[in-house]
């Protein structure tokens, strides 16, 4: 019977020490990532703080074992050099992209949702993680980056305000620039362009080479609006009786037995113009990005109503207190849905 006691008050710190190290990591669990009023931008100070928990339960597991002070002493001598090896061995990886993470997420260069052009892939930013990037191409594919390659690499960002969009096409030398200028800014207002202008960008030996270019700022509709440009500007030279055709062939025909480089038929001037709330291209490529923006939106605006409400309710009556309460609880219990849904892959 003393033996059992003997063994029970020396397993005693260590059971106590593993149950503390368990209820610590349980509450840290449900306090820093069941948080739902909490956005993702905001998690990663909140997993490197549970991955320092463990850490430290480890520690504290270690030094709680009933075994001798030398032998415990082996046991956290080699806890740290795991520790140490792992850090060096990973530093090249796991820790670059951890910081690189960290880097992004102060200097945020990008959101999710918006449109980025990293080495040779462009797409919507779809997913911020602890370790990597994902953005959704023009194909609908999802490309991850890990942070570390973002950091150490050029990214252009299209701004949200607007873009530049502009069509370069080469027309012959026998029509004069000022009409070709005029048809182009035409074919722009057309596309909904704001602000268009027309630069020649090149004399070559058989054509000109012109760029019409224009703001626009509905940014999401960049893929449907480029192509309504593009039709556009060949309705409008085409309905002025100017064709297109590339250099080659304009040295290798017989000018004036060929015939024009143009559709047969009658051309439709005053066709409806397009609306660009229209349904377009974009609500099916880039249908993850967009969802994963809307849901961190409405997360976000969700979690600053329930601090208000929470403000509020510290200098409410007795009276107001209840509806505010009520309103507090809708708002989290939407936020909790909203938290739950998962974005499609």
């Amino acid at each position: 019977m003393n033996a059992i006691l003997d063994i029970g008050l020396l397993v005693l710190p260590m059971l106590i020490t593993l149950f503390i190290v368990v209820v610590v990591l349980v509450l840290g669990h449900k306090i820093l990532l069941n948080e739902h009023t909490l956005t993702k931008d905001n998690q990663l100070s909140r997993k490197l703080i549970l991955i320092l928990l463990y850490i430290l339960s480890v520690l504290a597991v270690s030094l709680a074992l009933p075994v001798p002070e030398s032998t415990r002493n082996q046991v956290i001598g080699l806890f740290g050099i795991v520790l140490s090896g792992v850090i060096a061995f990973s530093s090249t990886s796991i820790v670059s992209n951890i910081m690189a993470g960290i880097v992004l997420r102060f200097t945020k260069p990008f959101s999710t949702g918006d449109f980025i052009r990293v080495d040779q892939y462009f797409g919507r930013v779809s997913e911020k993680g602890l370790f990597d990037t994902e953005i959704q191409t023009e194909q609908r594919e999802l490309v991850a980056f890990t942070n570390s390659f973002l950091t150490s690499n050029p990214i252009t960002v299209t701004r949200s305000s607007g873009m530049i969009l502009s069509a370069n096409l080469s027309l012959g030398y026998d029509h004069h620039h000022d009409k070709i200028t005029d048809l182009l800014i035409d074919a722009a207002k057309k596309s909904h362009l704001l602000e268009p202008f027309v630069e020649i960008i090149e004399l070559g030996n058989y054509s000109i080479s012109y760029r019409i270019s224009g703001l626009l700022t509905e940014v999401k509709s960049m893929i449907s609006s480029r192509s309504r440009l593009y039709a556009n500007i060949l309705d409008t030279l085409h309905d002025a009786d100017i064709e297109i055709m590339s250099p080659n062939f304009m040295n290798t025909r017989n000018i004036e037995d060929a015939p024009l480089a143009m559709p047969s038929g009658l051309h439709v001037v005053n066709k409806p113009m397009p609306s660009p709330l229209d349904t377009a291209p974009e609500d099916i490529i880039f249908d993850k990005a967009e969802e994963a923006e809307q849901k961190e939106r409405t997360s976000a605006q969700l979690s600053e109503d329930i601090k208000a409400l929470n403000v509020r309710l510290k200098d409410a009556d007795s009276d107001n207190k209840s509806i505010i309460e009520q309103q507090i609880t809708y708002k989290k219990q939407q936020l909790l849905k909203l938290e739950a849904k998962p974005i499609q892959k």
